[in-house]
């Protein structure tokens, strides 16, 4: 009996060590695999692990991914790095405006309009790539006109020799499906010639469900995690092998259809487009000068040459 009081203290200490153990240890659990821009905390329902994006401070769920909306806002909170510019095609629109500050709805997804928080204007897409020319604060924009198709341009290091086809075709799908979660649906096909990949996205409105992750979503993880600033915690970029080979990405390219066409004005050419008509217009110009020159001396020489003849003809005696 006179053991027991003495064992008391340490059991005592043994136990407040192993309760805060737990503790940490929950707390070190507490973390956002699919977004590193995150705040967590033990401050969810019932005392529960929660995490809210930084910027926004909204609430995301860990077990998928964040929205590309609430991704951007959270960027601006961090040091910018800007991103490249690319040029525009013709049949779709690219993201050519690099990183904003983005206006998000209570679901996490781009207002129609957003402004920047100046008083400058425009109208985006579902994936939040301008659709239109800059305005004021009177611009309207009725809807947010949806992205079904996204073709993600890749140019892959040379290597020895090609990736067989079949092999990068499987595992492109098995990464969508397993680490951007999408559905195989929407992974539409898998073009390849060397060196060059293109992966179609293609998802409507009416395909997408409830708990489907959104291709605008998908795309933005790929693109940042073959640019080395992967969102997953714990990765720092895409980590894919065909048959034991490393594919390394050298350039990437995004196009974005849109269910509805965008709306721009001549506003929209850049200089260098600008120049290159001025040239071309200032080459016609020229070449009608030339051509209208060119055709008067023939005429001049022409009618010298009648005048002379006709002069040989009256000079000629009557026989």
């Amino acid at each position: 009996m006179a053991r027991g009081p003495a064992l008391a203290p340490p059991l005592l200490v043994l136990l407040m060590v192993a309760a805060v153990t737990r503790f940490a240890a929950a707390q070190g659990n507490c973390t956002c695999p699919t977004n590193k821009m995150t705040i967590c905390g033990q401050d969810g329902p019932g005392g529960k692990c929660q995490c809210r994006a930084l910027g926004s401070r909204a609430v995301v769920d860990c077990a998928t991914l964040t929205s590309k909306c609430l991704l951007l806002k959270a960027r601006m909170s961090a040091p910018k790095n800007g991103r490249s510019l690319v040029r525009p095609s013709e049949q779709a629109i690219v993201d050519n405006d690099g990183l904003y500050d983005p206006e998000c709805d209570p679901q996490g997804r781009f207002k129609a309009r957003q402004c920047n928080q100046t008083s400058v204007c425009w109208c985006v897409n579902s994936v939040g790539v301008r659709r239109t020319d800059k305005g004021d604060l009177s611009l309207r924009c009725d809807e947010l006109v949806r992205t079904h198709h996204i073709l993600i341009e890749l140019r892959h290091r040379r290597t020895d020799h090609a990736f067989n086809h079949s092999d990068l075709d499987a595992e492109l799908r098995r990464l969508f499906r397993e680490r951007y979660q999408l559905h195989p649906n929407f992974l539409s096909a898998v073009h390849y010639e060397e060196p060059t990949i293109q992966i179609e996205l293609r998802q409507n409105a009416s395909q997408k469900g409830p708990g489907d992750v959104d291709i605008a979503d998908a795309a933005y993880y790929f693109e940042r995690d073959v640019k080395g600033e992967s969102l997953f915690l714990g990765r720092h970029g895409l980590d894919v092998r065909v048959r034991g080979e490393p594919l390394h990405v050298e350039r990437t390219l995004i196009y974005y259809l849109d269910e509805k066409p965008p709306q721009f004005s001549m506003k929209r050419l850049t200089a260098g487009l600008i120049a290159v008509i001025a040239v071309v217009a200032v080459a016609l110009v020229a070449g009608v000068v030339v051509l209208v020159v060119s055709n008067r001396r023939k005429s001049g020489k022409y009618r010298k040459v009648e005048i002379k003849e006709l002069g040989e003809m009256r000079s000629e005696p009557n026989l």
